[in-house]
């Protein structure tokens, strides 16, 4: 039996995933009512529209920051649209906010996306890998295939869009961007970031007074 979808239903759906009132209603209706399974009937309909506006330019935009409480890590973010229009959109610029505190909760991200990696640092990892001593005793091919796994995990903690949205874990953040093309009907890019941790690259000169004594009295 089919059950009966209300306005209240298509509204709590629409507010959950930013989807239109008509593709809310029709997801609802091939669900039969079931709001998780309407979800992912919009998210995969989504991200098949995203993929075609991907190839499009994204020139517009904003540059979005974002200071973690205490004042001891920022990030700043440029982040592209197509338009004018769209980055003035608050959906767009709540994107930028949450890009940029996924950033800051992910120390190990370096780069988007696994394709910015660089070659030398992917062989210095694999290197690694292959050194460790627990496969020490593997052939050659066992070897070879666990260190392949373990590399991939480790080449996705330095990528960005590989990482699980940290206020929906179901999804990634090439997800959430994706799901905001479709939902804003422009191609979205993250172009470049950059983070600041308090005091990284200072070397602190933490010497005792007995050792400063010690090395003032060696002087004389």
């Amino acid at each position: 039996m089919q059950k009966k979808i209300s306005s209240e239903n298509i509204k709590d759906l629409r507010n959950k995933t930013g989807a239109g009132m008509t593709d809310c209603k029709k997801a609802l209706e091939s669900s039969n009512g079931d709001v998780h399974i309407a979800i992912e009937i919009l998210r995969k309909k989504g991200l098949a529209t995203a993929d075609k506006k991907s190839s499009r330019l994204a020139s517009e935009g904003l540059i979005e920051s974002y200071i973690h409480a205490g004042s001891r890590i920022g990030v700043l973010l440029e982040i592209n649209c197509e338009t004018d229009f769209v980055a003035r959109q608050p959906e767009f610029q709540q994107l930028a906010k949450d890009i940029t505190m996924q950033i800051a909760a992910c120390q190990l991200v370096n780069y988007i996306s696994k394709n910015d990696i660089p070659l030398d640092i992917i062989d210095y990892e694999e290197k690694l890998e292959l050194q460790k001593d627990d496969l020490t005793n593997k052939s050659d091919e066992i070897k070879s295939k666990i260190a392949k796994g373990r590399l991939e995990k480790r080449l996705k903690e330095l990528s960005l869009m590989d990482q699980n949205f940290i206020k929906e874990q179901s999804i990634t953040i090439e997800e959430l961007i994706k799901q905001h093309i479709s939902l804003l009907g422009e191609n979205i890019k993250i172009r470049r970031f950059e983070r600041f941790l308090l005091g990284e690259g200072i070397q602190i000169k933490n010497n005792n007074f007995v050792n400063e004594v010690s090395s003032m009295i060696q002087s004389d």
